[in-house]
């Protein structure tokens, strides 16, 4: 069975920063795409950034040049860094697994995480 778990998530103060890591017991992790997504209280779930297994990269403009998604494929782990973090930022933070190229679509994600909680205070 398949298990994405992701961690590093908290309660930082704006302006701060966070790294997320998730874990995948994915036997190919490195022909996965891994992707994290994000989901507030009374919103849908959003994209945040994807790599591909090739390590091609994509941001949400939300995120896009605070963030950086990287991935150890010798550890079968994805890590989302998160810098100058704003209220706005405020979610519930999942991993998603998918073969070959990230999207942006959730419904495409064949793996997800328990998520991470990601609390931003101004």
């Amino acid at each position: 069975q398949v298990q994405l778990v992701e961690s590093g998530g908290g309660l930082v103060q704006a302006g701060g920063s966070l790294r997320l890591s998730c874990a995948a017991s994915l036997r190919t992790f490195s022909q996965y795409a891994m992707g994290w997504f994000r989901q507030a209280p009374g919103k849908e779930r959003e994209f945040v950034a994807g790599i591909s297994s090739s390590r091609s990269t994509y941001y949400s403009d939300s995120v896009k040049g605070r963030s950086t998604i990287s991935r150890d494929n010798a550890k079968n782990t994805v890590y989302l860094q998160m810098n100058s973090l704003k209220p706005e930022d405020t979610a519930v933070y999942y991993c998603a697994a998918r073969p070959g190229v990230y999207v942006t679509n959730p419904n495409l994600y064949d793996y997800w995480g328990q998520g991470t909680q990601v609390t931003v205070s101004s």
